[in-house]
């Protein structure tokens, strides 16, 4: 048999590509009727569904409790013999059934109505069983699977997940949900690392401090032992900042520099950052200004220094 390998996968990509047009051309006031239900419930939101539906609700209800809502999937036939206990009368039910008939949600369906448990029915039938159940349904009816045998649902299951994602993220927009918010629930993921990490999780003590007064014999010192950034200050009072860059300047004009006091060279009102700044923020503004090293404050108090190889290292972008 001759077939088309390319073909038959862009038929199908295109396929559920169409099915998720339209869905999204004929969404009307359910659908926004449907988030704010999500949106009015105190509890958590249950998602259920059947085969490969089940498989799709279990992808959305983790999508929802990454988006900061919490939600869990509940299998339909489990739900009879003692996992209904997870239902609360502030939850809202998200069921997906591809026709609305699937006998295995009929129990569900029922323990839901007697808890008044609003039920949003994801689902191409809409007058089925479910649909007539439903506080809400959300219309995922295709015109054809991508299955050319008409058995494995492949642009209904697509739909039905396209659906889910436009529910969580319309609650998301909602809610005011924030990508700080986001990385509170991910500390793990890279999105976390850069949105929860501070200066202060990345600044060393403080080093190659000199004083005003100091010559600059001891300013090259501490350029050399502390990665090219001298700090100027009097006590916990930042005075100032001299760089390599500074020290080749000076160089340059004057020779003898070396008996020139820091005061002389230094940078007197240099860039500072502080201990809770976030990172990521601190090192995009060390590569637009073209600088390797921040002293970092607390109030008016000099705590630390921050050198961007650090910020770099830690995830900070």
């Amino acid at each position: 048999m001759n077939i088309d390998l390319v073909s038959s996968g862009r038929r199908t990509l295109e396929l559920e590509a169409e099915a998720i047009r339209q869905t999204a051309a004929a969404l009307d006031a359910r659908f926004a009727r449907a988030v704010e239900l999500l949106q009015q419930a105190s509890g958590r939101v249950i998602v259920s569904g059947m085969g490969k539906s089940g498989l799709i609700a279990r992808k959305i209800a983790a999508t929802f409790t990454s988006t900061g809502t919490p939600a869990n999937y509940l299998h339909p036939v489990d739900c009879l013999h003692g996992d209904l206990g997870i239902v609360g009368p502030n939850d809202v039910a998200i069921v997906l059934s591809k026709s609305g008939e699937t006998e295995e949600l009929f129990g569900l369906i029922a323990s839901l109505q007697r808890l008044q448990v609003p039920i949003l029915a994801v689902t191409g039938g809409l007058d089925s069983s479910l649909a007539r159940a439903a506080t809400v349904v959300l219309d995922a009816g295709v015109r054809e699977e991508a299955c050319p045998l008409d058995l494995a649902p492949t642009a209904s299951t697509t739909v039905a997940l396209a659906i889910g994602d436009a529910l969580a993220v319309a609650l998301l927009d909602l809610k005011g949900f924030t990508s700080e918010n986001f990385a509170a629930l991910h500390p793990g993921g890279r999105l976390g690392r850069k949105l929860l990490l501070k200066v202060r999780d990345v600044m060393l003590p403080l080093g190659g401090v000199v004083s005003s007064a100091a010559p600059m014999r001891e300013v090259v010192i501490a350029l050399a032992r502390h990665r090219g950034l001298a700090i100027i200050a009097e006590g916990d009072r930042l005075q100032g900042v001299i760089t390599t860059g500074d020290l080749a300047r000076v160089a340059e004009r004057q020779p003898d520099f070396l008996d020139l006091p820091a005061a002389a060279v230094m940078t007197h009102a240099p860039k500072t950052t502080g201990v809770d700044a976030l990172a990521a923020a601190v090192t995009g503004q060390m590569e637009r200004i073209g600088i390797v090293a921040m002293p970092v404050v607390e109030g008016d108090r000099l705590v630390g220094v921050v050198h961007l190889h650090d910020l770099l290292q830690a995830g900070a972008v």
